[in-house]
């Protein structure tokens, strides 16, 4: 589990170096993926605990400056730069700030669901949601797998505007006209967003265990129990696989 946790830190930091990003990247510096929980955008480092945002300025990386620190209340799980904003998943719902002064986070809305995991991506107008059973941080009697899409066109108002039953969906991540999302154990969906209101699915890989993906550039990084992959989505109708790293529990 460290070296698989090494990797994901390494594949974080190398991308944050990359400047060939293709323009329909999320702004910032670095890309993560959506189980994330720091992340940096311009000069500033934000982190969540499981309470709190935290933002360090970064603009002297031999000396950084500790920023605000926000309390969230509990469960505070990921956290996902879009645009001049932040997306924030909770156990409880996922937040929205506004970093416009990057060292001072504004809170602009607040979207609550019900005690689940819930990883977050954003793009254009609407904000995609995983929520999933079987975990230490929902209520077990309640048995929801789905994926929710948010209208966020009002950042201060956000609303679901549609909801999809998936298997017991993990990390998720999108590019353009694309929505991938890891089922866990369930696999690899690939799923076309160009309307969210009516999302449809263009593969699914039952075979490949994925946690977490994280799209740049044509080419997707997936993360799973066995290993990293690498896929090509050059090809938007059919995901082609380039490379795999084996990691060891």
């Amino acid at each position: 589990m460290k070296s698989t946790l090494c990797l994901i830190l390494l594949l974080f930091l190398f991308t944050a170096c990359d400047k060939g990003s293709s323009d329909s990247l999320s702004p910032g510096s670095g890309i993560g993926g959506s189980t994330a929980r720091f992340t940096i955008s311009g000069n500033t480092l934000y982190t969540v605990s499981n309470t709190a945002l935290q933002a360090y300025d970064i603009s002297k990386s031999t000396d950084p400056k500790t920023g605000s620190k926000i309390p969230l209340g509990f469960g505070v799980e990921t956290i996902f730069p879009y645009g001049e904003n932040l997306f924030i998943g909770t156990q409880t719902g996922m937040y929205i700030y506004d970093i416009k002064q990057p060292s001072v986070p504004k809170q602009l809305g607040l979207y609550t669901h019900i005690l689940s995991c819930d990883p977050v991506v954003a793009q254009g107008n609407y904000a995609y949601v995983t929520l999933r059973s079987g975990t230490n941080c929902r209520n077990q009697a309640i048995s929801i797998n789905s994926l929710d899409v948010i209208d966020i066109s009002n950042l201060a108002r956000p609303r679901l505007l549609k909801s999809y039953p998936m298997k017991n969906p993990h990390g998720l991540g999108a590019d353009s006209t694309l929505l991938f999302v890891g089922e866990g154990d369930y696999g690899l969906r690939v799923m076309d967003i160009s309307n969210p209101a009516d999302i449809r699915e263009v593969q699914y890989f039952d075979s490949t265990k994925t946690y977490d993906v994280i799209p740049t550039q044509k080419r997707l990084i997936v993360t799973g129990p066995d290993g990293i992959y690498q896929y090509s989505y050059a090809d938007l109708k059919h995901l082609k696989l380039l490379s795999k790293l084996p990691v060891q529990p």
